[in-house]
């Protein structure tokens, strides 16, 4: 099976327009999560943000597979590492990713985080809200654990605390953002088959 970007990409003989259309797919998702990383909001006890970077994530790794969803995060991160104002609230530079940073746990969380919900989409995890609201539900618990265990390693905290400053407060929030991710791509594809129906 084909995730969505990549059933859309010129054929693989054509390998120039592979490459560039793959370019700017990575280009414009490294761009769309930047964008969902400045809806940021501090909540004054706990040093992690709540933002739209995880809708991001989530919709990239499905339409784009491990691979490129994997590619265009790690473009993310790299835009950011080097001064561009791409993480929450404005925030830049290697520090931000740094063992020392509390949400540098999540960032490097979202890497791995596009690839497995990107290697599900690639096994049509995608095409029903069922099954993609399950490849969002494991994407976010690996974003999670990786995220945690880096906030209580960085700020040496117990697993209680870790649970109560980077996992309770964004339940609701990431609930919601998953449940949209997971109902975007099956209508995606269902408007695909009907545009392009040898497509589908």
């Amino acid at each position: 099976m084909s995730t969505l970007a990549l059933r859309l990409a010129p054929d693989r003989s054509r390998t120039r327009a592979r490459v560039t259309y793959q370019a700017v797919c990575a280009l414009g998702g490294s761009l769309f999560v930047a964008g969902l990383a400045q809806l940021s909001y501090k909540l004054p006890f706990t040093p992690v943000p709540i933002t739209g970077q995880t809708l991001g994530v989530l919709l990239v790794g499905a339409a784009f597979g491990p691979a490129l969803g994997a590619v265009t995060i790690g473009l993310y991160l790299l835009e950011g590492a080097v001064g561009l104002p791409f993480f929450a609230g404005g925030a830049h530079g290697p520090s931000v990713l740094g063992a020392a940073s509390a949400s540098g746990g999540y960032l490097w969380g979202f890497v791995l985080a596009s690839a497995i919900v990107g290697w599900l989409s690639r096994r049509g995890w995608d095409r029903s809200l069922r099954s993609s609201i399950s490849a969002m539900f494991i994407g976010e618990v690996v974003l999670y654990v990786v995220g945690v265990a880096w906030l209580m390693a960085a700020l040496d905290l117990p697993l209680e605390k870790g649970l109560e400053f980077g996992l309770y407060p964004f339940v609701i929030g990431d609930t919601i953002k998953l449940l949209s991710a997971a109902a975007l791509l099956p209508g995606a594809w269902k408007l695909l088959r009907r545009i392009r129906p040898e497509e589908g």
